[in-house]
């Protein structure tokens, strides 16, 4: 096989969490583009149909749920969508996620119980549901965040805790899947990129203290988040599992 085409998934099936808009519209359309067909999971409807046809515009098939993840049935009744509509299910990316930036004195228990509940414990939900439909050889992708992996000056110990946990569980997975079912498990690391949530900051925050902690000087483009999918997606990643990949421009080192 030529390596190039190791980054192919024609015949794939692929489920995006969070897939009503950001990284998840990203990701979901790098797949098709790669050649899978995609089931798209969030809980805003309407902006799912936007995914579809983007999908769609990239000649795969597509097929929206309303999804809440923190529902241990509506994750299932996602996967049986995969399975239902194209009798298989290869890529899981669990993308669904909230950002919040409260100082820690005034975060209550609900709303740290909330951050964690939809970032960490639906990440798990989602990944133990995929996995009774996935065979050997299948990926699943859990997005975490740098800030599971370090500071950036906001008030964030929900968000950061939530995003670090998933980096430990996605580690355990691999561990408890590789050699049983053959199921490959890895994480992303985003840095900032251009999103709703990145949209939110002030922009001072972003030209005063990311940027200069980043060492390419930039934001992240959306192109550059998804290539880094589609190699653990693909069977390019196919000696990799049980590691994070950090896409974040250099602010780990700096």
């Amino acid at each position: 096989m030529r390596i190039a085409d190791m980054y192919r998934l024609d015949g794939k099936v692929a489920v995006v969490t969070g897939a009503s808009s950001g990284l998840g519209v990203t990701f979901a359309v790098a797949l098709a583009d790669a050649g899978a067909d995609v089931v798209l999971g969030a809980r805003r409807e309407d902006k799912l149909e936007d995914t579809v046809c983007m999908v769609e515009a990239k000649g795969r098939k597509a097929v929206a749920v309303r999804t809440d993840v923190t529902k241990v049935e509506e994750c299932r009744a996602l996967v049986h969508a995969a399975s239902n509509k194209f009798g298989r299910l290869d890529i899981l990316v669990n993308n669904a996620g909230v950002g919040t930036a409260v100082p820690a004195y005034k975060e209550g228990p609900q709303q740290f119980r909330d951050v964690v509940e939809l970032n960490l414990n639906a990440t798990y939900w989602m990944a133990q549901a995929a996995a009774e439909a996935m065979g050997p050889g299948s990926s699943i992708i859990n997005i975490s965040s740098v800030l599971g992996m370090t500071t950036a000056g906001l008030p964030q110990a929900a968000y950061s805790a939530s995003k670090a946990g998933v980096i430990g569980l996605t580690r355990d997975l691999a561990q408890q899947w590789g050699m049983r079912k053959g199921i490959r498990v890895n994480a992303i690391a985003p840095g900032f990129f251009e999103t709703e949530m990145t949209a939110a900051y002030e922009r001072s925050y972003i030209d005063g203290t990311i940027i200069p902690r980043t060492l390419l000087g930039r934001l992240g483009r959306h192109e550059e988040i998804g290539a880094a999918l589609l190699f653990l997606a693909s069977d390019a990643s196919g000696y990799v599992t049980g590691t994070t990949l950090p896409v974040e421009g250099g602010m780990l080192a700096t």
